[in-house]
């Protein structure tokens, strides 16, 4: 399919004893903001790690582009991905670490303050990062993986942090991401938030996919949490 940017094919992943991931096979679609969702443990980290080339698969596949991310050519233009808010020098400031992180990746200077303006930081472009809150953080994560401007966006808890204010913001942010045919996929646990931002979701429980659809045909006609605890709660028992 075409609009296929994102394939989890039979993915599974075990630490020893413990089967994290289980045959897990879903497609996130380009144009739309996938809501990855499950229990505490249920194995949304371990996908996106072996999704991101972080850890092997112990079986099947994780792809972008229909390969591996490690096949992908330039891939800080195809994919740009957020899994922890503290990948930057607490010492430099928000422009420094960008500027770092520019030049490593031979992306042109005049990008950072395009990127601080995109996620609302450019007031705080020369402040050290380690008066940042939590949210402050999270937002020059985002914009750090908005530098190569990808087609693909991958987040982890990306409203940690973010005040109700900044939750709407993310939500209208990554709406218009998805408007411009990018293919977005977030991992949250802030169900109400995500029945209000995600066109299509993806439950994962146990390491196993429980459910997969648009949020209508998930929730059908009652709110995502109540959808999520009962498929959830449904295949724990």
């Amino acid at each position: 399919m075409s609009g296929v940017k994102i394939e989890f094919k039979d993915l599974s992943k075990r630490y020893k004893d413990v089967l994290a991931v289980s045959n897990f096979s879903a497609q996130v679609q380009s144009g739309r903001v996938t809501g990855f969702l499950g229990p505490n443990g249920a194995g949304k980290s371990t996908a996106l790690r072996c999704l991101l080339g972080l850890v092997n698969p112990t079986g099947g596949s994780a792809e972008i582009y229909g390969g591996s991310y490690s096949q992908l050519q330039d891939p800080i233009h195809k994919v740009g991905a957020v899994l922890d808010s503290r990948g930057f020098h607490p010492g430099l400031t928000a422009k420094q670490n960008l500027k770092i992180m520019a030049s490593a990746s031979e992306i042109d200077f005049s990008r950072i303050d395009e990127v601080l303006a995109l996620v609302d930081l450019a007031s705080a472009a020369n402040k050290r990062t380690k008066g940042f809150s939590l949210g402050m953080k999270q937002r020059l994560s985002l914009a750090i993986a908005m530098l190569g401007d990808p087609e693909i966006l991958i987040l982890d808890e990306p409203a940690n942090g973010l005040d109700p204010l900044g939750i709407v913001w993310l939500r209208e942010f990554l709406q218009k991401l998805a408007g411009e045919g990018r293919t977005i996929l977030v991992s949250s646990h802030q169900l109400a938030e995500m029945q209000n931002t995600v066109s299509d979701v993806l439950i994962i429980n146990k390491g196993v996919l429980v459910a997969q659809g648009t949020i209508k045909e998930i929730c059908k006609g009652k709110s995502l949490e109540e959808a999520f605890l009962e498929l959830t709660l449904r295949k724990s028992a």
